[in-house]
């Protein structure tokens, strides 16, 4: 059994990255635990009522994926690059003590959205060996809307892992529009049409129907 920590920027990253494989762990029986970096705030504009249903949407997901724990980040969306690095690493860390994960999921470094590049940097510094040894594995996952979006020439997404999720695509989906205001209309990148091509694609590189694909950044077997 696998004990595993799903680190998302924002709710509904971990949906659109690795949800099929989120599924299959915890269909394996694997302990799976999420951890959240940012919230929304008032200060921020956002009212009282859509921070309500934003965490109304995360116990839901959360109850839909049978997560073990959820963390949650009281660190203001769109703005990690403003907070010192020694407060998001100690946010992390502690999650990532109390878990012990032997994996650990996060966004690819070069996503266009700051937030994901700075939680890529944050886990990563809360991943070496020597104080955490019972991490095994490190994996980055896409996300739509993000990943595909950056135009980095020389640090580009290069799968070198597929997991088959044909069984959970239907459900990944169906989870994903619990957030329903981050869903749109094709060619909205966060649409259904878009979420199945994408699985369709990355299925077709591993010869499977569906497939969710990731880098695999460390590994110790």
């Amino acid at each position: 059994m696998s004990n595993v920590l799903i680190v998302a920027p924002h709710p509904d990253d971990e949906t659109l990255g690795c949800g099929g494989t989120i599924l299959k762990h915890t269909a394996n029986k694997d302990k799976v635990s999420w951890l959240i970096m940012t919230q929304l705030s008032v200060d921020q504009g956002y009212k009282a009522a859509d921070i309500k249903e934003r965490d109304e949407d995360i116990t839901k997901v959360a109850k839909q994926y049978g997560f073990t724990r959820v963390f949650k980040g009281k660190f203001n969306t769109t703005c990690l690059d403003q907070y010192p690095k020694n407060k998001l690493i100690e946010f992390v860390a502690n999650a990532i003590k109390s878990v012990k994960p032997n994996i650990v999921y996060l966004p690819f470094k070069f996503d266009i959205h700051s937030d994901h590049s700075v939680c890529h940097d944050t886990v990563i510094s809360c991943t070496k060996s020597f104080r955490y040894p019972f991490i095994k594995k490190i994996i980055c996952y896409e996300t739509v809307s993000e990943t595909e979006f950056s135009l980095n020439q020389t640090n580009t997404f290069k799968p070198n892992l597929f997991v088959d999720i044909s069984r959970y695509l239907n459900k990944k989906i169906k989870i994903m529009k619990i957030y329903g205001k981050e869903m749109g209309k094709h060619p909205f990148p966060r649409s259904e049409e878009n979420i199945r091509s994408l699985a369709t694609f990355r299925g077709a590189t591993a010869n499977v129907n569906a497939a969710e694909s990731f880098m695999i950044l460390k590994e110790i077997s």
